[in-house]
């Protein structure tokens, strides 16, 4: 009787050491990560035998045994995991208990649209990309959000984000417009009502700013040029805002474009657009915050990527001459 106490204590000795030693080693010392899909309803038994085949673990029974063990096996969370082999097992449990799920890297330029990030969305293969735009337009969500006006573009900031896959739309637009309203310390909330406009209008004039802006540096003075003709009642006359919204736009903005009554074209209409034209980065609204403090009231590209400023017109068509005309009269 002695003899088989002491045969049983002896072999779950064994076993907890054995337990032990598979729990806190790799499974290899081969760094490489594989990514491993877990599928709603999916079972820990195909969990362990999928780590298994890609040699994530060593054995799947000493993996399952270990898990009922620490009462994981019904607690794994769906998602897409990066994984090695270079783990613990107890590190490989630890990440589809909770939920560590593999993030991807969405990067928004600065001036994208709402239906560009829907684009690059689905190109990266996250969400829904019609769900997200649609949500984008969305006037309840807008309202919920605490914003203004007909839709998110303008407040969906541009930035580096970390998103796993399948993430909700409404999550992704959510952490883009508390971005947004991160960029706003106290002074810069109490700016534009000293340049008698709303946020909502001080963020529709940042984005034309974004979309005409060439180089960094010239933003200042783009917003200088249009604060200026605002205060004179003139109509802006901005390219951005005479193609918002064409489908299929091919890049060139043409004398129709130009002619074309839209809600957004500042060519037909005085004062600014309804809405954003874009979604424009910290730089941008600052510039439309802060002008610089300049007489200039029209802008001619000089095909390097900057502008040439005038104050008066006589001078704007002598530089649209040089400029565009290559001389020409």
């Amino acid at each position: 009787m002695i003899g088989l106490l002491v045969m049983t204590a002896s072999v779950a000795a064994w076993a907890w050491i054995d337990m032990h030693r598979f729990a806190h080693n790799p499974g290899s010392a081969n760094g490489t990560r594989v990514v491993i899909d877990v599928a709603p309803g999916d079972s820990f038994n195909a969990l362990a035998a999928a780590l298994e085949q890609q040699g994530i673990i060593t054995n799947a029974l000493r993996f399952k045994i270990l898990a009922r063990v620490k009462g994981d096996d019904k607690r794994i969370k769906a998602g897409e995991y990066g994984l090695a082999a270079a783990m613990t097992p107890l590190q490989v449990l630890d990440t589809v208990v909770n939920a560590r799920v593999l993030l991807h890297r969405l990067t928004i330029p600065e001036g994208h649209t709402i239906a560009q990030i829907a684009a690059e969305i689905d190109r990266m293969g996250l969400t829904d990309a019609e769900a997200f735009a649609t949500l984008a337009h969305d006037p309840d969500l807008v309202g919920a959000l605490g914003l203004a006006g007909p839709s998110l573009e303008g407040y969906l900031f541009p930035d580096t984000y970390y998103f796993p896959r399948q993430v909700p739309a409404r999550a992704i637009i959510t952490k883009m417009v508390q971005n947004f309203k991160g960029q706003f310390s106290e002074e810069w909330l109490r700016r534009p009502q000293a340049l008698n406009l709303s946020l909502h209008e001080l963020v529709t004039l940042a984005s034309i700013i974004e979309k005409e802006t060439g180089h960094p540096s010239e933003r200042p003075l783009i917003a200088s040029v249009f604060h200026n003709r605002m205060k004179r009642g003139m109509r802006l006359e901005s390219d951005p805002t005479a193609v918002y919204g064409i489908e299929g736009f091919d890049g060139r903005v043409t004398p129709k474009h130009l002619q074309t009554p839209t809600p957004y074209n500042t060519y037909q209409i005085r004062g600014l657009p309804p809405g954003p034209i874009a979604n424009p980065g910290r730089a941008a609204i600052e510039a439309a915050l802060y002008p610089a403090e300049t007489d200039y009231l029209f802008f001619v590209s000089k095909k390097d990527g900057t502008h040439y400023f005038s104050p008066t017109y006589a001078e704007h068509n002598e530089a649209v001459r040089q400029y565009l005309r290559g001389g020409r009269p």
